[in-house]
């Protein structure tokens, strides 16, 4: 008689926030077990309580600080800042470590910048190579954390860029930049949820590990995301550009600008019969679902 594969069971850390609150929903709509927890990730004893009480299978971690509303505010308050996106992220990790539980982390591209390595419209950064970027202070702690995190043999490490949702939430990256007075024009990967998340559960079910650049392949210009937001969503929508120079003295942290290679994660998704759409399509596709969804 063969043996019963295990049922899993989700502990999403984030509790409801914006990435958290997808992932529940698409976790729900599956017909998984799935728990959200707002308990501080820096909070040893309260983590592994959590732990034992729920038991989870998969640990999917969507919690850390990045500031509101950006991460300008990790500059005046880097203690804080730390104590999440580094003690919190460790000890999370460590503890599932320690319970031989299965942990996603949803990091951040947003730890390179582009060079004379890696010029614009040339290759783009791979999952191997080392951070460049330091411009603001956010972006620091989580290249370093992440530095540390990979000698753990439980996690899974998803490195996310501007994420984008079908709808015009605050923390989409889409609302952000429609609000602004102006916007640099430098094209950049991006993570369009609705293709990726999924994704994210697929990866952590089959128990895979190491470090992914997760994003949709290619990159797109702020212009570009604007050009298709106008078409699909807001005929009426006007911008207008300004330098990077320019936008420092708007700014207290830098930002990155970067694309990232995401030959590893199409090539491994695709063994799960998984597709990732290029960028350009993806948004073309996100604006038409964000129209039909009533947005404007």
């Amino acid at each position: 008689m063969a043996l019963a594969t295990p049922k899993h069971k989700f502990l999403v850390w984030g509790g409801n926030g914006w990435v958290a609150g997808h992932l529940k929903t698409i976790l729900e709509s599956q017909g998984k077990e799935v728990v959200t927890t707002t308990v501080r990730m820096e909070d040893r004893e309260s983590v592994l309580k959590l732990l034992d009480e729920v038991k989870p299978t998969h640990v999917l971690n969507a919690a850390g600080c990045t500031g509101r509303p950006n991460v300008d505010w990790c500059e005046d308050n880097k203690e804080a800042t730390i104590r999440s996106n580094v003690i919190g992220t460790l000890n999370l990790t460590d503890c599932c470590f320690l319970r031989n539980i299965h942990c996603t982390v949803f990091a951040t591209g947003c730890i390179y910048h582009y060079d004379d390595k890696r010029p614009i419209g040339g290759e783009g950064f791979k999952e191997e190579d080392q951070a460049n970027f330091d411009g603001s202070f956010y972006s620091a702690t989580k290249s370093k954390v992440e530095e540390i995190m990979i000698y753990y043999p439980n996690v899974l490490i998803l490195r996310l860029r501007m994420p984008v949702s079908d709808d015009l939430h605050g923390r989409n990256f889409v609302t952000k930049i429609t609000k602004y007075d102006r916007v640099v024009d430098i094209p950049n990967s991006n993570t369009i949820l609705t293709d990726l998340l999924p994704a994210s559960i697929l990866l952590a079910e089959n128990n895979e590990l190491g470090v992914y650049n997760f994003t949709n392949p290619g990159a797109i210009s702020h212009n570009e995301v604007l050009a298709l937001f106008k078409k699909h969503v807001r005929p009426s929508f006007e911008w207008k550009n300004f330098s990077v120079e320019e936008q420092s003295k708007v700014i207290k942290a830098g930002r990155s600008n970067c694309e990232l290679d995401s030959t590893k994660l199409v090539n491994k998704l695709k063994e799960y019969n998984y597709t990732v759409p290029e960028i350009h399509e993806a948004y073309e596709q996100c604006f038409i679902r964000m129209a039909k969804n009533g947005e404007k």
